[in-house]
């Protein structure tokens, strides 16, 4: 079976919230929704102790497709064990999933829950390729559900608060902006352990490929997926999307029109990504954002928005705007607190269920604003491994070399 046939083959399952709701379809601020749990690593492992502890919440189901996983997420939760999230997806007294397999899963999955009735808690990013991207966002207008993208830190105040002073004129025209992500870990990011008893007694490596290429057995496509092209985009699609959903809040949520990318193996060549990636992204609106992302060294720049009248220093909740010399006799130097929420995680599930009560589509991170940065995030990865420049239509929502 090809990609192309196994992405039509989802499910058309029908369901809707389980609990009592009004005539208008929004719960009460008591109800108990019934979430699960598909995919039980590291990540999702993290969201399920979070859910188990919530009190607004009763975990009903948990899914992997490795049994050691499995084991533990239903000795932590006491939830019921699925191989299948299919079969999850069939109970009608669920309401919500969280979502956290290896990217090249999202769409698929995502697609699957908002069709049988369930809202998604969708971790980052939303999808593998940027036309998946798309195929979510026209699932997520066309069934209605309510979807949360885990890039926690959009639920901090500063960015929405930036974005306000911005279109407010604070700092004049947009011109550039940069921001970053950088860690450095002496064996590189993303090498987990390798379970050496791994095989086909406890690991379901055909559905571990799902959409993806079909390729032999190896445990270590399978626990450390992410240094691999054919299910994640490397830096791209696990670091740079975090500082783009937020920074994109504060510049408005626009498409790309062109992209270029560079990427080396500066220090760690054990794997497809590369470990230091640097794009630039030029938008609609007629600005552009420069990006950095490495796993060789932990000094990131700082995240600051350049507008021809006065230029943005933002850090932790604080905002600093600064004007431009020209601009020094009608402007003045400012600083303004932003609301601090703490737990940004904490925070961003609180906000996704409460979406969830109140039928909202407008969460925190949205697919809207997700779509638009997978799109940019893709582009960067196709420039640096076509070797080209990419270009996107917003209008005819197509990308190009």
């Amino acid at each position: 079976m090809d990609r192309r046939q196994f992405l039509k083959g989802s499910l058309g399952v029908l369901g809707g919230l389980a609990l009592a709701a009004d005539e208008n379809g929004v719960l009460g601020a008591n109800d108990r929704l019934n979430v699960a749990l598909i995919g039980c690593g590291g990540q999702g492992m993290h969201h399920l102790h979070r859910l188990v502890g919530n009190k607004a919440v009763k975990v009903v189901g948990v899914c992997d497709i490795y049994k050691p996983r499995l084991a533990e997420a239903r000795r932590v939760s006491g939830a019921e064990g699925y191989h299948d999230y299919r079969r999850l997806l069939d109970r009608q007294d669920l309401d919500a999933v969280w979502i956290a397999t290896p990217d090249h899963w999202h769409m698929k999955m995502g697609i699957d829950a908002m069709e049988a009735g369930k809202d998604v808690y969708q971790e980052k990013p939303l999808t593998r390729y940027w036309h998946e991207a798309k195929a979510y966002h026209r699932a997520w207008k066309r069934t209605g559900r309510v979807v949360q993208v885990g890039s926690q830190d959009c639920s901090r105040g500063i960015w929405g608060r930036a974005g306000e002073l911005v279109r407010e004129g604070r700092i004049g025209k947009l011109v550039w902006s940069q921001t970053s992500i950088a860690r450095n870990l002496r064996d590189g990011d993303w090498t987990y352990g390798v379970d050496l008893d791994a095989g086909s007694h406890n690991l379901d490596w055909e559905a571990f490929l799902g959409p993806a290429e079909r390729r032999p057995f190896d445990p270590e496509r399978f626990f450390r997926w992410r240094k691999y092209w054919d299910y994640s985009g490397g830096i791209a699609t696990d670091l740079y999307v975090h500082v783009l959903h937020t920074l994109c809040i504060t510049l408005g949520n626009e498409f790309p029109v062109r992209a270029v990318s560079s990427g080396q193996f500066c220090v760690h060549n054990d794997r497809e990504t590369p470990d230091t990636f640097l794009s630039v992204i030029d938008y609609a609106g007629g600005h552009s954002l420069m990006i950095a992302g490495t796993q060789a060294n932990e000094q990131g720049l700082p995240v600051v928005v350049r507008g021809h009248e006065a230029t943005m220093y933002l850090s932790g909740s604080q905002i600093s705007l600064k004007p431009e010399r020209i601009f020094a006799g009608s402007r003045r130097e400012e600083t303004i607190e932003a609301p601090d929420v703490g737990d940004a995680i904490a925070e961003h599930h609180a906000n996704f269920l409460d979406c969830v009560r109140r039928r909202d589509q407008r969460t925190n991170c949205h697919v809207d604003l997700a779509y638009k940065v997978m799109v940019a995030v893709d582009m960067t990865i196709e420039c640096y491994r076509k070797n080209r420049v990419m270009v996107f239509d917003p209008v005819a929502e197509e990308m190009r070399s």
